[in-house]
């Protein structure tokens, strides 16, 4: 494949049992990679990523955002590809994404930035509907165009300019298990309550009643997560759960700061 003028930026943690496979999705036709990590990782992720020809950079945890941006500010070439350590671009998302470049000056500067679909794999499955599908996510951008924002744990990109479409699914390999995906539901409800508070929002009953059941039905019937066999009906209620739970915290937390020591 001939070389892009992309950098792929990368965070990662302690990812040495995936990171390899990550890189070499893109390795082949981006000219820079770049991957930043915490300073206590000591599994042999930075050793996978200089394998790679990567500009690995050690920092302290600056939050999602901050690491993100860290990142991209060190990239040297005019657009930019994000990647996570569990996401790996598939020939057919590349070959769509080589077109853009095919021609010099023309269709890839029509947009500042590029999203398209990604498609998760769980219990032994493409997941293609419910609320994991199509999940389209902005990805790759013109380095002035963008900044990483967002509240922790939650980083998104704002794009000065049109994001354009692109149709090949980005393959995510995330949630490795149902244990894993279950202990990611805490740390992420925490963030909500949070900004729950500091919003001045109160939670209610229809919050705690009606929202989870219309998450499910969203998910499982609306959005056709029964044709993802028993996965799809798992997640449908794993969304309903993280619902619940996410309120339920909030009238904790309320009740805690409403209570006399």
């Amino acid at each position: 494949m001939k070389k892009l003028p992309v950098t792929l930026c990368m965070i990662a943690g302690a990812e040495a049992h995936r990171i390899g496979r990550a890189l070499a999705s893109v390795a082949e036709w981006t000219s820079e990679l770049v991957v930043v990590i915490n300073p206590e990782v000591a599994d042999g992720t930075d050793r996978i990523a200089l394998e790679y020809g990567a500009r690995v950079f050690r920092e302290p945890w600056k939050g999602f955002v901050g690491q993100k941006n860290s990142a991209a500010d060190k990239a040297t070439q005019p657009w930019i590809l994000g990647l996570d350590a569990d996401e790996v671009v598939p020939p057919t998302l590349a070959d769509e994404i080589q077109k853009l470049f095919a021609v010099p000056g023309s269709t890839v500067q029509a947009s500042s930035a590029y999203q398209f679909p990604r498609c998760t794999f769980y219990c032994g499955r493409w997941i293609r509907h419910g609320d994991w599908y199509p999940d389209r996510v902005t990805r790759l951008w013109q380095k002035s165009a963008a900044r990483w924002e967002g509240i922790e744990p939650h980083a998104y990109l704002r794009v000065q300019g049109q994001v354009g479409r692109l149709r090949q699914d980005l393959h995510h390999f995330s949630n490795e298990s149902i244990d894993r995906q279950i202990a990611k539901i805490a740390p992420y409800s925490d963030s909500f309550v949070q900004h729950r508070l500091q919003s001045g929002q109160r939670t209610g009953v229809l919050d705690l009643a009606v929202r989870p059941w219309w998450r499910f039905v969203r998910a499982y019937l609306l959005k056709l997560g029964f044709l993802d066999g028993w996965p799809g009906y798992y997640i449908a209620w794993l969304s309903a759960f993280s619902t619940v739970t996410r309120y339920a915290k909030v009238r904790e937390t309320q009740r805690l700061m409403n209570t006399p020591p």
